[in-house]
This record gives C-alpha cells, structure tokens and sequence, in this order.
C-alpha cells in the first residue's frame, strides 16, 4: 500500500464506495423496524397521534427503497464509472449546432442536480450559434449507469429563431456516451494503429490556450475512430486525455460487438444501435417530449430541458432490465 499510492486510493476508495452501501442497508433496516414497531405501539396504546406519522414514514421508507431497487439495475461493470458524453449536431445548419447547445446546457443542468461535475474537453463552436461538436467528462458514482439511457439520436421540433418566417423545423443532434476506464483496463492498442496530430485550440480558453498547437486528435485507424482533447495548456496532458477518451470508445465497440452477437444468438429482434432516434422534443404545435424505446412521456418541456431527466432515465433502466430477461 505504501509502495504504490495509485493502487492505495483506488482500493481506499472501493473501500469507502462499499462501506456507504453496507451503511445505507443498515440505515433501511433499522428504520424498517422502528416503523414497525410504532405500528404495533400505537396500536397497543390506540394513540392516535402516533398513527398519525405512520403514513410520512412509510412514504420516506417507500422511496427510500425505491431508489435502492434502481440502482440495483446498475450493476454492470462499467456503470459506477464516469461518464464521457459527446454531442453532434445532424443536418439541419444553424438550427441543429443550436440544438446541439440546448442539449449540453440540458447535461449540464441535469448534472449539477445530481451533484455530479462537468469538465469540458472538446468545444467546437458552430458558425453562427450553438455548437459543432463537445466533448464532456461528468464526473460521478453511476454517471454512466444513468447517462447510458441517453446514447442516440434526439429529435426537436420548433418554430426556428433563425427562421425569419418562423416557420416549424425538425433537428437532429447525436448523443454519445462512453465509460471513462483507467489506464489498466484491458483495451489493447497498437500504436502502430494511431495517427496523432496537434493544432491550436479553437474553443474558449484565453490566449494562454491558443497561442500553441496544444490540442491533439488522436485516429483510431482501424476503426476510424476519433477523439480530441484541448482543454489543458499541456499537449501532454491533452494526449492523455484523448487516449483516455479513445479507450472508453473502443472498449465500447468490442462491448457492442459482444451484445449484438447475444442477440443474435437468443433471436433479439430489439437492438439500440448507433444512429438510432430515441426521444423527440416537441416545442410547437404543442409541448411534449417522449422516449420511443420506453414509452415515456411528458408535456413539461421546460423541466426536462433544466435537467429533469431522472424519469426518462428510470424508465430506461427498468425498459432495459425486462429486455435483458426476454
């Protein structure tokens, strides 16, 4: 332990992560019993005020063990990792890379909610507003158990402000998300099999970042893979960055490559693939955002675009748990 720090944290930190659990079981349940015993107690005594609180007990136990059975859904391998999410503008021009920012200030709202932090890692600005491409780091216990509901193609519909006829028009923006994975995760790669190249920085960032070729993209030439980083001074630290950031994607295609072989082997007829439209967000000629893979719906657009995405993603979960036992 002494002898390697790097090891010493991880290790400190599974154990704290375990220990919080082991905790949080031990809380349930002594509250479980309490409640049960002011049932049997305020009925012994028919105290009535007693009875009276039996209710907001229960309903604090209820959604207390709620939340429990839904982060019993995250146990995949890499769901307690952070998550690393990169959003594309589609066809579309102006009103797409505007969507694009809508849906990054959507993810960031969304995170501060759940207590999470944002790193920016990639910024490309769009040409008249919004966004080309960025790359986020949320970092946070189960970022990407819960961020994975995300992973697709969104749809919004609306009257464009960029539209001097105001009339309706239809964006589209990707959504990617990967697990960050650590240096000792098993993803082999060949350096033979890498195209580096350096360029001054284009996003935000002050003079101090764009005054050297700092950023780096990095190609995955087999796959075509890509990923670039420019948010640190250091090219250094930008590469690391990126082949981080490469890892996590390549890890996420043998994944994928895994489960498509599983569902052709069980005859799945449902996949989620790349590409695919999972949710649309309806601002005109009424307000509706709805998920296609789960069937959730809301008409409160403004809530889901400050964050709210909890209930889309809980239904992800539970969408995805009665998939895996088909």
């Amino acid at each position: 332990m002494w002898a390697d720090t790097t090891a010493a944290q991880k290790i400190f930190g599974e154990l704290n992560r375990v220990r919080a659990e082991v905790e949080r079981w031990q809380s349930l349940e002594r509250e479980s019993v309490d409640v049960q015993e002011l049932i049997e107690l305020a009925v012994e005594l028919a105290d009535d005020e007693a009875l009276s609180n039996v209710p907001k007990r229960l309903g604090c136990l209820e959604k207390a063990l709620a939340q429990v059975e839904l982060e019993l859904l995250l146990s995949g391998p890499y769901d307690s990792r952070n998550a690393i999410v990169e959003l594309h503008p589609g066809a579309g021009g102006v009103d797409s890379q505007d969507w694009a920012a809508m849906l990054m200030r959507m993810y960031s709202r969304w995170a501060e909610n759940s207590n999470y932090q944002v790193e920016i890692l990639d910024y490309l600005p769009g040409d008249e507003a919004g966004l080309k491409s960025v790359a986020l780091l949320i970092k946070g216990e189960l970022a990407y158990g819960y961020l994975q509901a995300e992973r697709g193609v969104h749809r919004l519909v609306r009257l464009s402000p960029f539209d001097a006829s105001g009339r309706r028009h239809t964006s589209f923006a990707s959504v990617s998300v990967v697990p960050e994975i650590d240096e000792d995760t098993l993803v082999e790669v060949d350096p033979d099999d890498l195209r580096i190249d350096t360029y001054r920085s284009s996003g935000a960032g002050g003079q101090n970042v764009n005054k050297t070729d700092s950023a780096v993209r990095i190609t995955h030439l087999p796959t075509g893979t890509v990923t670039q980083c420019q948010n640190e001074r250091s090219q250094l630290s930008n590469k690391n960055t990126a082949m981080r950031m490469l890892r996590s994607k390549l890890l996420v295609l043998k994944l994928q490559e895994q489960q498509k072989e599983l569902d052709r082997i069980r005859g799945s007829v449902m996949e989620i693939a790349w590409g695919n439209q999972i949710r649309s967000y309806v601002f005109h000629p009424y307000n509706m955002v709805k998920d296609h893979r789960t069937g959730q719906e809301t008409g409160n657009v403004q809530a889901v675009m400050d964050g709210d995405l909890d209930p889309f993603m809980d239904a992800f979960l539970h969408w995805q748990a009665e998939r895996k036992k088909g």
